[in-house]
């Protein structure tokens, strides 16, 4: 089968409306899954084993079991017990909380690599709890771990098409019912490939650009 550049032209524009939808999506995640690992990651270090080791078995039991079998619990199962979520909903939470206990253990490692002398001296300052956390340990901590959390960030956008499970229209889905419609796949497939290069790309130069802003901080 040939290229076909007129049938290009016409579906580009359909592709294109999904786009949004994607970023939107996977964005929304991405920021649901930078808190709920930040509340993770402290949590594991707490002194009180009542908070530590619930936190440390609810990450490896998330990052033990298939992000798509969350995806299927979320939206299907939690009806049953009256918690109805749209597929929108489903996969921003479904997403987070997979890739949260990803990004505690990116924060921990961001937090270990502070030096020890700085929590002596806010300490030795009398600073709250708040205060050297905010002030002193996560402005240290972040800016190292920026480009492990950019390379989650690329690969979320990447685990989309697992939503299609939960029947989220993405780019994947989208492309398939166009190909299954006109019997032609290349050009869908190859133009959602290229579609998820740039987000791919656009998103690096971002977290690239995020990396030098506070090396020069």
């Amino acid at each position: 089968m040939k290229w076909n550049w007129n049938y290009v032209i016409e579906i580009f524009p359909v592709l294109l409306k999904v786009l949004p939808l994607v970023i939107g999506i996977t964005c929304l995640s991405f920021l649901v899954a930078l808190i709920a690992g930040l509340f993770l990651a402290l949590m594991k270090r707490s002194r009180s084993m009542m908070i530590s080791l619930p936190a440390k078995w609810i990450a490896e039991f998330i990052r033990s079991t298939p992000l798509i079998v969350q995806l299927l619990v979320l939206f299907y199962a939690l009806p049953l017990y009256g918690v109805s979520l749209s597929p929108f909903a489903a996969g921003v939470i479904g997403l987070g909380l997979h890739y949260s206990s990803y990004l505690s253990e990116v924060y921990r490692s961001g937090i270990d690599a502070v030096d020890r002398g700085q929590w002596e001296a806010a300490t030795a300052l009398n600073f709250t709890d708040r205060q050297k956390w905010l002030h002193i340990i996560l402005p240290q901590a972040v800016p190292p771990t920026l480009p492990v959390m950019g390379n989650y960030l690329i690969v979320m956008f990447k685990e989309t098409p697992v939503l299609s499970a939960i029947t989220f229209i993405e780019l994947l889905t989208t492309a398939k019912t166009l190909g299954s419609a006109s019997f032609r796949y290349i050009e869908a497939f190859t133009i959602v490939g290229l579609l998820f290069l740039f987000l791919s790309y656009f998103s690096s130069l971002i977290v690239k650009r995020l990396e030098q802003k506070f090396q020069r901080k």
